[in-house]
């Protein structure tokens, strides 16, 4: 199998097209990545280089109705380098930089085209189809597919939730979801993804019985629409180290349209925590401590307007599933009025049963019981018709002012960008299912690529904490550590971040390390991943209003580690404030210690972690 790193521009057919197998070779404005596309008896194919190194084999490329008789009419070129302030994000600016070309295609005997729109970065390539003429188009299946070097290893996840395992492509029990991220064999690292995905059918990657090495889509539907229409972006992330794939993730952003809400300054991330009780005068409760604590909003989860599963229940009103609470008193307009009073705000959960009967409804009707967001459960992400109708019912939510977190299998492909209040989402095995270290140095390297995500912070969910689950021996707990969840609160991105999931108020004690939540920011103005390696361990350091956060974990087993301040100003002095795991030496319930000292960039911090444990870290410039 050839491999084309650099062809030569040249040998124009007379009559537009290009020669056989002849290609213009599309470089990163670093010229570290090429991408070349030709045609080969008629079908188009394409390969990708990172310095010389093969990433993407020769491979196919096409859709429905374009598969063969290809020929290439010609290439328009663009460029373009710039830089934008998010709404909200992991950098307060993001910059957004490419060579782009246009492969104008034709088949003969058809007077219609179709454009691939291919882009090149220094961090990666994206491309989609578009069909240019306004006919009606359905969409059965896509060519595209992804030939790896052989000996190729990937984190495989079936679904969004699911638990990723390190294999060898060929190895596959079944579909893999996106992103999925490769380990080859030449040393280099790279990330399969998609972006603005938002009307057509999810697909999903497998690998048929031969093909060893060959990845090819799966739709889960067929697509139907008027063209002009535009296909998702196929994405391709390479890095020489696996830190990189997350530090080089603004290339999901930048493949999404800019913002679309005029207004955004009633959108406002946060820390926020769940109202277990399901009454008015348990709410309080919740908001007073919120408030304490300097949470910014309180939750309202499944149960608050009848059963879940239930037809019959209805969103647009309080009706308390007696399942969940006997008690049914919860007046949500007070228990809004009273957080008002308090400077918190109140989410509730809406099922996408009661939100498909009921969207145009309870939108203005939250907007005027000052309602902050939803929470969709249970939504439906696979088919082209379910995947339109949850964008559109964000895109709604915006001209009601309310914020969104969808939760269940949905994974982000860059949506936030045009409608920021869209917040989050979970699609991702967070800390309900009470992962261990493994799954939690892996995620970092392979879901949060492509976005935020709503892991769900626990705490002081530990049998040594709650006496009712010591005596429980089938109770689930949590497998980390105390530091290991302070950290993960810094390494997990999510503007609107959970914490204290399973807790209540009475489970907290003022333990002394908790002014690190109180005060712990949800969005950043720079973010760098300092070291790590997939499913072992990570080094996250997060600046917001010039003070830096640090939070670092290891997998199941103890580790040493460094880490280098040598992010920090040159000529300053900082003080740190460590969080670690103390022991029984540490007389506090949680036995986390907390010591600070002074460092600049000049200064390297040993590291000592308990197996599943961690460390968080609070870096201050020290006042002149």
């Amino acid at each position: 199998m050839r491999f084309l790193s650099y062809f030569i521009f040249s040998f124009l057919i007379i009559a537009g097209g290009y020669a056989k197998g002849v290609s213009k070779v599309l470089h990163s404005p670093d010229n570290s990545i090429s991408f070349s596309a030709y045609v080969d008896n008629g079908s188009l194919k394409y390969q990708v280089s990172y310095k010389e190194k093969p990433v993407i084999l020769e491979s196919c490329l096409g859709i429905d109705g374009w598969k063969d008789r290809i020929e290439i009419e010609r290439i328009d070129s663009a460029s373009v380098n710039k830089k934008w302030h998010p709404v909200y994000g992991e950098r307060a600016v993001v910059l957004d930089c490419y060579k782009e070309y246009t492969y104008i295609l034709r088949t003969k005997g058809r007077g219609d085209r179709l454009a691939l729109i291919v882009r090149a970065y220094n961090s990666g390539i994206g491309f989609r189809y578009k069909y240019l003429h306004g006919s009606y188009l359905r969409i059965t299946e896509e060519y595209t597919s992804f030939v790896v070097p052989e000996n190729t290893y990937c984190w495989f996840a079936p679904f969004a939730q699911a638990e990723h395992k390190r294999m060898l492509i060929k190895d596959w029990p079944g579909e893999a979801e996106r992103p999925l991220t490769l380990q080859l064999e030449n040393g280099l690292y790279a990330s399969l993804a998609e972006a603005e995905m938002v009307n057509y059918s999810r697909t999903k990657f497998i690998v048929r019985k031969g093909e060893s090495n060959v990845i090819r889509c799966k739709m889960y539907d067929p697509v139907e629409d008027i063209a002009p229409f535009e296909t998702p972006w196929r994405v391709i992330m390479v890095a020489e180290h696996p830190k990189d794939l997350i530090n080089n993730n603004d290339l999901i952003l930048n493949l999404n349209p800019e913002c679309q809400i005029a207004n955004t300054d009633w959108i406002k991330p946060g820390r926020i925590i769940r109202s277990v009780s399901l009454t008015t005068d348990g709410a309080k409760k919740v908001i007073d401590f919120a408030a304490k604590r300097g949470l910014n909003y309180i939750h309202f989860d499944s149960g608050w307007y009848g059963s879940e599963v239930s037809k019959d229940s209805d969103p647009r009103k309080s009706d308390v599933d007696p399942q969940r609470c006997p008690v049914n008193d919860l007046d949500i307009p007070e228990v809004v009025r009273y957080a008002k009073s308090k400077g918190v705000g109140v989410w509730v959960y809406v099922n996408q049963r009661a939100l498909s009967a009921h969207l145009d409804e309870i939108l203005p009707l939250y907007e005027s019981w000052g309602i902050a967001g939803i929470k969709f459960g249970f939504v439906h992400v696979g088919s082209f018709r379910w995947t339109t109708w949850l964008h559109d019912a964000v895109k709604k939510c915006a001209e009601h002012h309310l914020m969104v977190d969808i939760h269940d299998e949905y994974r982000p492909t860059g949506f936030s960008r045009t409608y920021p209040n869209l917040l989050t989402q979970e699609g991702v095995r967070g800390n309900e299912e009470f992962p261990d270290g493994v799954n939690n140095t892996t995620l970092p390297f392979t879901r949060f690529l492509c976005g935020a995500a709503d892991a769900t912070i626990c705490y002081f969910h530990r049998k040594e904490l709650k006496p009712g689950l010591a005596k429980n021996p089938n109770a689930r707990a949590l497998l980390n550590t105390a530091c290991h969840q302070m950290a993960l609160s810094v390494i997990n991105y999510s503007p609107l971040q959970f914490l204290y999931w399973y807790d209540t108020p009475e489970d907290v004690t003022d333990e002394p390390e908790l002014f690190f939540f109180d005060n712990l920011p949800t969005t950043w103005d720079d973010s760098k991943t300092l070291d790590g390696a997939i499913g072992e361990y990570i080094t996250m350091a997060r600046k917001k209003d010039g003070v830096w956060y640090v939070g670092c974990i290891t997998n199941n087993e103890a580790r040493k580690l460094e880490v280098s301040l040598d992010f920090l100003e040159d000529g300053k002095k900082y003080e740190l404030t460590m969080f670690t795991d103390g022991g029984e030496k540490i007389k506090t319930r949680t036995h986390v210690a907390i010591n600070t000292k002074k460092v600049t960039n000049k200064t390297n911090i040993k590291l000592s972690l308990l197996p599943r444990g961690g460390v968080a870290m609070i870096i201050k410039e020290l006042e002149k």
